[in-house]
Parts: structure tokens; C-alpha cells; sequence
């Protein structure tokens, strides 16, 4: 092979590897060719409790984008002010973004907002809140999880959204957020994916919540 050939050779083969090296980089060296799948985050950081952010009686909803796809809650800011308020800032301080649905219950409720993923996080403080006395916990009603030896109506940050009859047996001492006022498919789709162990067979990652008011 003469030098002139060797010359063309090294060149194309430069193109090549540059290429290459190219696709690589666009597609984050996956190696199934797409994007990467959503992780959840655990998060140690404490909140000073809660500032007015929504008014009692303004209107306001929070949209969450998941791995599954967004779903929008309305918030009752008439009917739960306090708990409302406590979500809309939750979400205003990026607390949920990047948590996870760490409890899904088929026919019942999914369950999220834990920063440490396994059912015993909170955010540093608690809001207190009696739930309206006609509470009926149907689907697309959201609501704030508590533990058993806490006052009804105490809420941090985990909540959960009823996606079946089961919700009907819940007495009304889970302090209400509002109601899921669109995307209720995507909720369904959530609810679908649990287990018998009431742990989630794949994972949903809340990507992003917003608040939006007015």
C-alpha cells in the first residue's frame, strides 16, 4: 500500500471512530439506545414549617409529571386550608420532585411523598388539620397519610390518592388535599403496578410538581 492510500485509510477510519464516539455520547451510552430510566431520590433534609402560599378559598392545583405519565389535584383550599397550604408549599420547595410511589395498594390507594422511600420519612414538621366530618374517600380523592398513633387530621408529607372501592372503608381522619382533577387514567395505571406486598412491581418516580394558581 502506497502512502497516499495509507493516508486515505487513516482518514476514513478518523471519520468513523468520531462518529462513533458521537453516537455515543447522544445517546448517554445506553445501552438499550434511550434515555435513562427516572431514579428516586432519598432525600435528609428538613423544612421549616410552612408559610401561606395559596389562600383559603384560592384556587389553585398541582400537576405531577411521573415516569407514568401527569395527573393534575386540585386543591380543596376551602374545606382543608391548612393542609392545602402545606402541600402547595411542599411542592413549591421541590419536595417532591424525584420521590417515589412507595406503597401501591390495587383497588385501594397509592401512596408517595415518603423523601426516604420506605414509608417513615417526613418533611421536619407537621400540620394538623380535622378532616370535614362528611369525608367520603372515593377515587381521585387525595389525602395525607399518617400513622396510627398520630392525631386524625396530622399530616407531613406523605399522601395517597384512593383508586378503588376500597377507600369507602377509610374513616374520615385522614386530612384531605383535594382531588385529582385530571389524569386519573394515568393514577389507575399507577395503581395497577402493585404487588401482594403492597410494594410497587416497578418503580414511579415523581419527575416534577408544579403549582399552579389562579
Amino acid at each position: 500500500m502506497n502512502d497516499r492510500a495509507k493516508l486515505v485509510l487513516a482518514v476514513v477510519t478518523g471519520l468513523i471512530l468520531t462518529v462513533v464516539v458521537g453516537v455515543v455520547l447522544l445517546t448517554g451510552g445506553d445501552d438499550g439506545g434511550g434515555e435513562a430510566a427516572a431514579e428516586i431520590v432519598v432525600k435528609q433534609d428538613k423544612l421549616d414549617p410552612p408559610t401561606e402560599v395559596v389562600a383559603p378559598g384560592e384556587a389553585a392545583s398541582v400537576i405531577m409529571e411521573t415516569s407514568e405519565g401527569s395527573f393534575t389535584i386540585e386543591l380543596d383550599t376551602e374545606r382543608a386550608p391548612k393542609t392545602a397550604n402545606s402541600f402547595a408549599y411542599l411542592t413549591e420547595q421541590g419536595f417532591y420532585d424525584n420521590l417515589g410511589f412507595h406503597r401501591i395498594v390495587p383497588d385501594f390507594v397509592i401512596q408517595g411523598g415518603d423523601p426516604l422511600g420506605d414509608g417513615s420519612g417526613g418533611p421536619g414538621f407537621s400540620v394538623v388539620e380535622a378532616p370535614p366530618q362528611d369525608l367520603a374517600y372515593e377515587p381521585g380523592i387525595v389525602a395525607m397519610a399518617k400513622s396510627g398513633d398520630e392525631a386524625s387530621g396530622t399530616s407531613g408529607s406523605q399522601f395517597f390518592i384512593v383508586t378503588g372501592e376500597g377507600g369507602a372503608s377509610l374513616t374520615p381522619d385522614y386530612a384531605l388535599v383535594g382531588k385529582v382533577s385530571d389524569g386519573m387514567d394515568v393514577v389507575d395505571a399507577i395503581g395497577a403496578l402493585g404487588g401482594p406486598d403492597e410494594q410497587p412491581t416497578s418503580t414511579v418516580v415523581i419527575e416534577k410538581a408544579t403549582l399552579e394558581q389562579g
